[in-house]
């Protein structure tokens, strides 16, 4: 059991993954095996890279000890703002950088703003959240743009692998996913992250350039939050000032049961990942067992609130645990 609690100590995601794989086996039996065939393995996998590069974004943030509840905002109008360019015959690529370069904008002054003068992250970005919103809405004249005919959807929305389980879009999520991993856990960025989010104080005495990491962890959220509107837009063909909404707290929720804590310093891109996977898993369990697609989000919320309980329980156990074994 001590060996339990250690190994959790050092990957909070393990009971993320635990819970998936309850759920998956709950959902397989009460589906009468239908929830793990290729039709609907393919439904859920398709819709998990753009909740999935939020939460990553999100959790990279919050391990940083902050927050963003802009991104679901920011998910619309940088496919939005791209779309417009697009729809006055700018190509596609300037199109696409250009909304990117709005999104990791939104990024750098939700930094500075929480940094310059000292206020809670949680009101600079909630804040931003009404602002960015309204700014799609306006951007759109009120009616969704054309996008052009000629587009490389098929860059994002075509169905690859064996029996075409996968969209080309996963394909970007595990580019992605992989490249975030190795930042948090092979550089010196990703030390210097967990160190800001965990230790402030000590890391600014050893010169790391805290705010400095903050406002890139700032930005590289929103970055990933514009790039996965991208995608839906692309994969539903119009640009809807409507999407992403609510989808801040999806991806917050993703982080906290993925293992990613609350006070900052501690979370995986894997635990993102499995929360992020276990929402589209519950979303799509419930519809295949019939029961009430409205008891959705009072799943997540329970989940969330569960995980947040247990987490804590389960790090107190496991560093007492740890410090008894080295007295």
């Amino acid at each position: 059991m001590r060996n339990l609690f250690r190994i959790y100590l050092e990957k909070p995601e393990l009971a993320g993954i635990a819970l998936l794989a309850i759920l998956i086996a709950v959902f397989e039996f009460r589906s009468g095996g239908v929830f793990l065939g290729a039709d609907n393995v393919r439904g859920i996998l398709g819709l998990l890279p753009e909740v999935g590069l939020v939460s990553i974004g999100v959790t990279i943030l919050m391990i940083c000890g902050e927050f963003d509840l802009s991104v679901g905002s920011v998910f619309a109008l940088t496919p939005m703002l791209a779309a417009v360019l697009m729809e006055g015959d700018m190509p596609f690529l300037p199109a696409v950088l250009i909304g990117l370069a709005l999104a990791a904008f939104i990024g750098f002054l939700n930094g500075v703003i929480t940094l310059r003068f000292g206020i809670p992250s949680f009101i600079t970005t909630l804040g931003m959240l009404f602002m960015a919103r309204s700014l799609t809405v306006v951007i759109s004249g009120g009616f969704p743009p054309v996008l052009p005919d000629d587009l490389p959807n098929w860059l994002f929305t075509q169905y690859i692998g064996p029996g075409g389980l996968i969209r080309a879009s996963f394909v970007w999520f595990a580019g992605i996913a992989l490249l975030a991993s190795a930042m948090l856990s092979l550089t010196n960025f990703g030390n210097w992250l967990k160190s800001t989010g965990g230790f402030l104080e000590a890391a600014s005495s050893m010169g790391i350039p805290v705010n400095r990491v903050k406002i890139v962890c700032f930005m590289l959220s929103s970055m990933l939050a514009g790039f996965a509107g991208l995608i839906e837009v692309l994969r539903l063909g119009s640009p809807l000032p409507s999407i992403g909404d609510g989808l801040e707290l999806q991806a917050v929720a993703s982080a906290v049961i993925g293992g990613t804590s609350l006070a900052g310093g501690v979370g995986t891109v894997l635990g993102a990942i499995v929360g992020a996977l276990l929402i589209r898993v519950i979303d799509n369990g419930l519809v295949l067992t019939q029961v009430d697609a409205n008891w959705f989000k009072f799943a997540v919320g329970a989940l969330t609130i569960f995980a947040v309980v247990a987490n804590a329980w389960l790090r107190r156990t496991a560093r007492r645990i740890r410090i008894e074994t080295r007295a």
